[in-house]
């Protein structure tokens, strides 16, 4: 009997509505949380798929997950994804495929790890040309990390004493400088396994709760299709099985704002009902689907494993 396999963290509501679902369904296919005790390399899970909710902040994890991907396990959202992707190179990518996207600029660290010394750095311009960077973006504009998510370090600066004042507290965060959109609309795109898009009209600058039930809904059936296919290219780009794509819309063109979430916020505190139910429904026939029709074994590379 194929089994399920669920890595979670602190969330509650989804993880457990999600294994209630699959094992209320009667059929082949059981779900039950994974349990790690240490991994050797030899490890080969007996689950047919993991559902992979917790490995971006648990290093330990992660390596564990490859592991399980090498001996024939799958994993969604696939471990190497995240160690390919960072949102400076997303944004470019996405800017190649035709997408709209913000200016943005990445940044050099302020400060480096022990051993960096000033010779290591011979190829980096310095001082920076601050004012020709911030002509090109333009105020307000976002400093955020490379790497990372949550909102976490993320500041909007409204002027170039601002942005130096943030950009010295990143420390030895890598950051980007990105333009800020004054959007008059702003959607968020549910998505499970590349393809099933919920786009749902929504407003980040609400509380949690409020999100999705107060946003402006008043978007045209042809945006709201280029919307969705747009969320389609970026997952297939990116190889994600399970993402949040966000939409800010100005003067009738949708910017890609957030398109690498990982592991998208799926509670039901934050979700409207519908949204939630949808999410858990979703994602159950994903995975029964990937239990029970397993791929083929990916070639021993790694661009084999990208694409398992």
């Amino acid at each position: 009997m194929p089994k399920v396999g669920l890595m979670v963290g602190r969330e509650e509501t989804f993880p457990n509505a999600l294994m209630e679902e699959i094992n209320g369904r009667g059929g082949d296919v059981t779900a039950e949380f994974v349990i790690l005790e240490g991994t050797p390399q030899s490890w080969a899970p007996d689950y047919a798929v993991i559902l992979d909710r917790i490995s971006h902040e648990v290093s330990y994890y992660q390596t564990a997950m490859k592991v399980a991907v090498l001996n024939g396990c799958q994993v969604i959202n696939n471990p190497f994804w995240k160690l390919a992707d960072d949102k400076f190179f997303g944004t470019a990518l996405l800017e190649k495929l035709g997408i709209a996207v913000p200016r943005t600029v990445a940044l050099p660290n302020l400060e480096h790890q022990e051993g960096i010394t000033p010779e290591s750095l011979r190829n980096l311009k310095y001082p920076l040309d601050w004012e020709g960077i911030a002509s090109w973006i333009g105020f307000p504009a976002i400093l955020k990390p490379h790497w990372g998510g949550g909102w976490k370090s993320v500041d909007k600066v409204e002027n170039l004493e601002e942005l130096m004042d943030a950009y010295h507290r990143s420390k030895s965060l890598c950051m980007t400088l990105q333009e800020f959109i004054d959007w008059e609309q702003y959607v968020r795109c549910l998505c499970i396994g590349k393809d099933q898009i919920n786009p749902v009209p929504w407003d980040p600058t609400l509380p949690h709760h409020e999100r999705y039930t107060k946003a402006r809904a008043d978007i045209s059936d042809e945006l709201m299709t280029r919307i969705i296919n747009e969320a389609r290219m970026i997952n297939h780009a990116l190889g994600y099985d399970m993402n949040t794509v966000e939409f800010a819309i100005k003067d009738g063109v949708p910017y890609a704002i957030d398109f690498m979430n990982f592991t998208p916020d799926m509670d039901r505190n934050s979700l409207t009902e519908d949204q939630f139910v949808w999410a858990v429904k979703t994602m159950a026939d994903l995975l029964i689907d990937r239990a029970t029709n397993p791929p083929p074994s990916p070639p021993m590379r790694w661009d084999g494993f990208l694409g398992a």
